[in-house]
């Protein structure tokens, strides 16, 4: 295959939103231009999201308002999965208590449950995703069924969740209130555990799929854990810090500033003596990263990366040994150190 550019060897774009796409209810600058170039490409646009509060035809308007291409069947939630999840494991038409929002609610009809609100109505499995206003008196009553057998599931474990005002409590974080009164951990739906990329693959049919995400402990590893390459966008969650002191299961296989890489040549990352090369940038390791060059950002911390990785092998590098080249490879500038 003759490779252009980085979208070249793929068929679809599994992307993630929160942080990828938009910010709260504002696009990531660029983004949508991004996408819509995508799809005159003919590659086709999944948006594989953990939020559970809203539904895939809520997020689709909301994707169509900042200029994103997206109708509701491009959309997969944590909710599908979960209801998915729930579907599979229990009775057609059993009660399922719902501490979350429409999202949740509206995907458990759609696979024949039963959605209710308290624990009195005996339910067989208690679904959690992130809503706003979540009460105390849901949680409780969510407690209650849980204490009483019901199955329990979080159709996310993100601790946070980004927003045009800084990151807030995720579902992962609410999700701690059921599990420390009960001594019952969730079983989770989202990424990075396999039943939202299965959901993903079964409505897509894609295969060669490219994971797009701003989380390393859920976008990429959710993408390692399925075997699939992944892009890490700098838009969201994950810091240049993050990256290079990232595990195995948390490397990208791309890493780029935004969604406009996806249609530009992947700079290659090459071996260079005792060293690696990207562009104008050189980096090494010596007992610690050193970084030399000019040049575009990026390009020095796609060799950071590769030579912090291939140093710590199955390992994690200490923040100390390579935050000290990040602040020059940010202003674009050789590097002494």
């Amino acid at each position: 295959m003759d490779v252009k550019t980085l979208i070249d060897p793929y068929d679809t774009l599994l992307l993630d939103l929160d942080g990828v796409v938009y910010l709260g209810r504002d696009a990531v600058p660029g983004a949508p231009g991004a996408l819509r170039a995508a799809v005159e490409r003919g590659v086709r646009l999944a948006y594989v999201t953990n939020n559970a509060s809203r539904t895939p035809g809520a997020i689709a308007d909301h994707l169509s308002e900042i200029g994103a291409p997206a109708t509701p069947e491009d959309v997969v939630t944590s909710a599908q999965a979960a209801a998915r999840l729930v579907a599979e494991r229990v009775e057609p038409g059993a009660a399922v208590l719902v501490v979350g929002g429409m999202g949740l609610r509206s995907a458990l009809r759609a696979h024949g449950l039963c959605p209710v609100s308290t624990a009195m109505d005996d339910p067989v499995a208690v679904v959690q995703g992130i809503a706003p206003g979540l009460s105390y008196g849901l949680l409780s009553e969510g407690a209650l069924a849980v204490r009483q057998g019901a199955l329990f599931v979080a159709a996310n474990a993100d601790s946070t969740m980004p927003t045009g005002r800084g990151e807030l409590p995720g579902n992962g974080a609410m999700t701690r209130v059921i599990a420390t009164a009960t001594g019952v951990e969730p079983i989770v739906a989202g990424k990075p555990e396999p039943p939202l990329h299965r959901e993903s693959m079964l409505r897509t049919g894609s295969k060669r799929p490219l994971v797009v995400g701003d989380r390393l402990d859920t976008d990429i590893e959710g993408a390692t854990n399925a075997g699939v390459d992944s892009l890490l966008v700098l838009t969201g969650v994950a810091s240049p810090l993050d990256l290079l002191t990232a595990g195995p299961r948390h490397r990208p296989t791309y890493v780029a500033a935004d969604l406009s890489a996806l249609h530009r040549p992947y700079p290659r990352v090459r071996r260079d003596g005792d060293g690696w090369a990207c562009e104008g940038w050189t980096a090494r390791w010596e007992g610690r990263l050193r970084l030399e060059g000019q040049g575009d950002p990026i390009d020095g911390l796609r060799a950071a990366a590769a030579a912090t990785w291939e140093a710590v092998g199955e390992g994690q590098a200490d923040e100390d040994a390579v935050k000290a080249v990040l602040d020059s490879a940010r202003a674009g500038r050789t590097s002494p150190r």
